[in-house]
């Protein structure tokens, strides 16, 4: 490897730590809880105890440092007070988005899960803080807390010393105590939405000026289910596995994905009963390195948004699948009812337990959809009362 080499890979950082947010505009999907924040501090009711809930990988210890920053800044002069807008250059903020404050600790309840831990940490909120305006806690998965250590925490929780700040974040809010929770201002950060995702992606892209295609970005933001940590790291590895070029068969074949239009076609075949040619179409899929697995859920998938679109047409045209087109998803909508798709759904849902626990997924797939296929062709539930109806009108006229 030579120096240069060297040097670049030293340099390099994954795109999830380059682009984190450095203030609360850049942080995205989370408008309600900028507004929370920015009102509270334009008024002054700035609460001792913050609560962060949310999925992995969709802001919390982000926000929870803009919250330190924004509590400790004093402007480049020196001179400034708390602001929604730290300005990211003083000696605050800088040691805040270092992870290097003094006045700032970030605990990880999961390996600080005893009594002893939080005792230690109680006990250092009587000393004052060595520079900052505050001093502040931030407590990550803190439902993995013991319960003697929320006793312990309670206290100081709901009368803090003044220059004590909590800030809790947790994946779990269930396991929070009431208790603790009704000390806290929570803030719910939602999954962000895959427009806002694919615009955020495509963003970084152009920054970075690495050529994408479109489509392989909508793959990309579906997959990762709201959060923005987990749909950069698949990005970073899209970017390595297309040699800086990422289209969608990169993101296809890294995600071991299949080409939706294939499974719109099986699905056709499937519910009309063509039992062969869905088998070989499958076994085709299986042989390129398709699991069966995805082979399942990308028919949930297609079942789901078909029912959307004939309960809720405008829902199911604000969010697309990748590879789907609306037109032709209302076409095959249109020529299969409600309790067709809802006996599809069911059968494949219960497919997907059997071959995710069987000897030979290939072998439990084929089983599965031959049997879904010959139940295609049972009459409905509608069918059978007509059918009934019928039989019952032609005994009474024999009588």
């Amino acid at each position: 490897m030579t120096d240069q080499q060297q040097e670049n890979n030293h340099e390099y950082q994954v795109l999830a730590r380059k682009y984190r947010p450095s203030t609360f505009h850049d942080l995205i999907g989370q408008d309600a809880l900028v507004r929370t924040l920015s009102n509270a501090i334009d008024t002054g009711r700035l609460v001792h105890s913050f609560m962060l809930t949310g999925i992995r990988g969709v802001g919390k210890t982000t926000t929870a440092r803009l919250i330190a920053k924004s509590l400790n800044c004093i402007g480049e002069d020196g001179k400034g007070k708390i602001t929604i807008d730290p300005c990211g250059v003083c000696e605050h903020c800088t040691s805040i988005s270092k992870g290097q404050n003094v006045d700032v600790l970030e605990i990880d309840a999961a390996s600080n899960t005893g009594i002893d831990n939080i005792r230690s940490i109680l006990d250092d909120t009587s000393y004052s803080t060595a520079s900052a305006r505050f001093k502040i806690y931030v407590i990550d998965e803190v439902h993995m807390l013991s319960t003697s250590s929320f006793n312990a925490l309670l206290k100081t929780l709901e009368e803090p010393p003044a220059h004590v700040k909590f800030i809790l974040a947790t994946t779990d809010i269930q396991k929070v105590p009431v208790t603790v929770l009704s000390r806290c201002q929570c803030f719910d950060l939602r999954r962000i939405e895959v427009p806002t995702l694919k615009k955020h992606f495509e963003s970084i892209l152009q920054k970075e000026d690495i050529p994408f295609e479109e489509q392989a970005i909508n793959m990309i933001a579906q997959s990762s289910d709201g959060s923005v940590r987990d749909g950069l790291s698949l990005l970073d590895q899209a970017i390595s596995y297309g040699a800086n070029n990422v289209t969608e068969e990169v993101v296809m074949n890294m995600l071991g994905a299949i080409d939706r239009r294939i499974i719109i076609e099986i699905f056709k075949k499937l519910s009309s009963g063509e039992i062969s040619q869905v088998l070989e179409m499958v076994n085709a899929q299986y042989a390129q390195g398709i699991s069966p697995i995805v082979v399942i859920r990308d028919l949930l998938i297609v079942i789901h948004w078909l029912t959307k679109i004939k309960v809720s047409p405008q829902l199911a045209g604000e969010n697309i699948p990748s590879g789907m087109d609306l037109e032709k998803g209302q076409e095959i909508s249109n020529k299969i009812n409600i309790a067709e798709l809802a006996r599809l759904w069911q059968m494949l849902l219960k497919s997907l337990q059997d071959v995710n626990s069987a000897p030979n997924q290939l072998q439990a797939l084929e089983m599965a959809l031959i049997t879904i296929s010959y139940a295609s062709t049972l009459p409905t539930s509608e069918q059978l009362a007509k059918m009934i109806q019928v039989k019952q009108g032609d005994t009474k006229k024999g009588e």
